[in-house]
């Protein structure tokens, strides 16, 4: 991607600008794969299934950030969401 050439650059002292990686921040992560999937999902849902979501039951794998705004899209849609999460605590938050 186009980040490795950078640190490439910068390393060998021939960057002539400021750059940022703003994919790999924590502010993208967190905010970015929560809000972005919570509206892509419902989205690609409707125009691939064509089927009214609710009263569904629907199995997430992961409650990370992805899984996090996927839950809040499906149940907000009606959705009996169920969730699996090998890592306790974000099983604990899933629970909540």
């Amino acid at each position: 991607t186009g980040v490795h050439r950078l640190y490439q650059l910068s390393k060998a002292g021939k960057l002539s600008v400021p750059a940022m990686n703003v994919n790999d921040s924590v502010t993208k992560t967190k905010f970015d794969n929560l809000y972005s999937c919570r509206e892509s999902i419902i989205d690609s849902l409707k125009r691939s299934t064509d089927v009214m979501f609710g009263g569904k039951q629907v199995v997430i794998c992961g409650y990370g950030e992805v899984g996090k705004g996927c839950c809040q899209a499906l149940k907000g849609l009606g959705c009996i969401v169920y969730i699996t999460e090998i890592d306790p605590i974000c099983a604990l938050q899933a629970s909540m």
